[in-house]
């Protein structure tokens, strides 16, 4: 894949951004043979179309391509990379009809429609290219595609070849592009240093357990980001259908959204001080599986009745949120696959977060609009505490009843981070249908939103 711009100085054809309601103007001002050939095409500026205007000698002179109405754009992300493959190959400079404030959200959409996961069969599309529109910063767009497509094939791989031996790897990668600094803590040697959880979780499986602990950079504010590893989840003991075993692989998307934002942050230089914790996991079923009715302590120093081993994800986030939060970082950032009524609530397209910090939820509902990374506030609902508390252990990690799923798992996270502004991130990770830009798969959510939400809340 070639998820970059085409350079500033190439040979491009001229490109012409039409919405549904302009064509008619935009043509009035063409000679004849334009807007004949225009007419003839049957191009009338809707979204997913294109056509080249051939010059006098035959050859291509200037390509057309759809940008729909304001209504229809409304419900549709990167609508622009939906009419990429529409145009003939060669390079493409932006002439006219794309607006400044959609620039950079249309450059990225037309650098990842070029996206594809291409492992284990099949080839990349060759696609036009396009000289980056002025005014966007070309090195900043292509950074943020190349997180992204971190992101989709972590997500994207199957546990085979994904179990938390490679996620590890994956993360000691990043670390050396980088020159981060990376720890593992594996197998037994998580209870010597006292991760139980994240042990009690990952025992059963032959592929041991493991915490990963990557820092970088030497000054500036603190921010740790935490992102759940599980790699592959049968449900443990209380085993999942297999219907809802299908897409287990994906379970580790928090990791994969975590290690996208990092290499984001690591790759613009931001000044400041980054650490990525990740419990890597695999929740499986043998003799030694935890199980329900176990009371397991936690790092922290809190017990935790086990009501169904299922609701693992919380689990192996709580250890590694109480070992950020003994740090005291400026802040503190958890992604995890968490919870399906998150997805009842929101559905696969919006990513649910939780936080206290008024600052921080400003600043990402602005980050997120302007990234064309929809994210969505959930409460931190004080009244709902008494449903996480069992009251033979101090929390229940699966409550009964049903309801407030995703709340009750925000509320049991925040039990493990006492002494930093703390925000959680209850995503699904995957894409269910194809989409502009957006193939059906791994994806990341909340990466860009996040990314855009930093200045402000940490003063970079």
């Amino acid at each position: 894949m070639n998820l970059t711009f085409a350079p500033a100085d190439a040979d491009a054809l001229p490109l012409h951004v039409i919405e549904a309601e302009a064509l008619e103007a935009w043509l009035a001002d063409q000679p004849d043979r334009v807007r004949n050939w225009v007419n003839a095409s049957g191009f009338a500026g809707e979204i997913g179309t294109a056509v080249s205007i051939p010059g006098e000698s035959g050859t291509p002179e200037a390509a057309l391509i759809g940008y729909g109405s304001a209504t229809r754009r409304r419900r549709i992300r990167f609508a622009l990379a939906a009419g990429v493959a529409r145009l003939a190959r060669g390079t493409y400079r932006i002439a006219s009809g794309l607006p400044a404030a959609a620039a950079e959200e249309e450059a990225l959409g037309w650098l990842l429609a070029g996206y594809r996961f291409t492992r284990y069969a099949g080839e990349a599309p060759v696609l036009p290219r396009l000289v980056a529109p002025e005014r966007v910063d070309a090195a900043r767009v292509e950074i943020l595609a190349a997180a992204e497509a971190l992101t989709r094939d972590l997500v994207n791989t199957p546990a085979s070849d994904m179990g938390p031996e490679q996620l590890e790897a994956a993360a000691r990668s990043l670390a050396a592009e980088f020159e981060a600094e990376i720890e593992v803590t594996t197998g037994e040697a998580l209870l010597e240093k006292n991760f139980p959880m994240i042990h009690a979780v990952g025992r059963a499986s032959p592929r041991a357990p493991r915490l990963i602990d990557m820092r970088w950079g030497t000054s500036g504010p603190r921010l740790t980001l935490v992102g759940k590893g599980v790699c592959f989840d049968t449900g443990g003991l209380n085993l999942k259908p297999g219907s809802s075993m299908g897409l287990m692989k994906k379970d580790m998307g928090g990791a994969a959204n975590v290690l996208g934002l990092a290499r984001m942050i690591m790759a613009l230089g931001l000044k400041l001080q980054l650490r990525v914790l990740i419990p890597a996991v695999e929740n499986s079923v043998s003799g030694n599986a935890f199980r329900p009715q176990d009371i397991l302590t936690s790092r922290k120093g809190l017990t935790v009745e086990i009501n169904n081993t299922d609701a693992e994800g919380r689990l192996v986030l709580a250890d590694a949120l109480a070992l950020a939060d003994e740090e005291r970082p400026d802040l503190i950032l958890s992604m995890a696959t968490l919870t399906g009524a998150a997805r009842v609530a929101v559905g696969p397209d919006l990513a649910p977060f939780y936080t206290d910090d008024e600052t921080f939820a400003d600043a990402l509902a602005r980050a997120s609009a302007a990234a064309a990374d929809p994210v969505w506030r959930m409460p931190f609902w004080d009244p709902y505490e008494d449903k996480i508390e069992p009251g033979i252990a101090d929390l229940d990690n699966a409550p009964a009843g049903g309801m407030a799923g995703s709340i009750t798992a925000a509320l049991f996270l925040r039990r493990f981070v006492t002494s930093t502004p703390y925000a959680h991130f209850d995503i699904y990770a995957w894409n269910p249908s194809p989409a502009p830009a957006r193939p059906k798969g791994g994806v990341g959510q909340g990466p860009r939103a996040i990314l855009g939400a930093l200045p402000q809340v940490l003063g970079l």
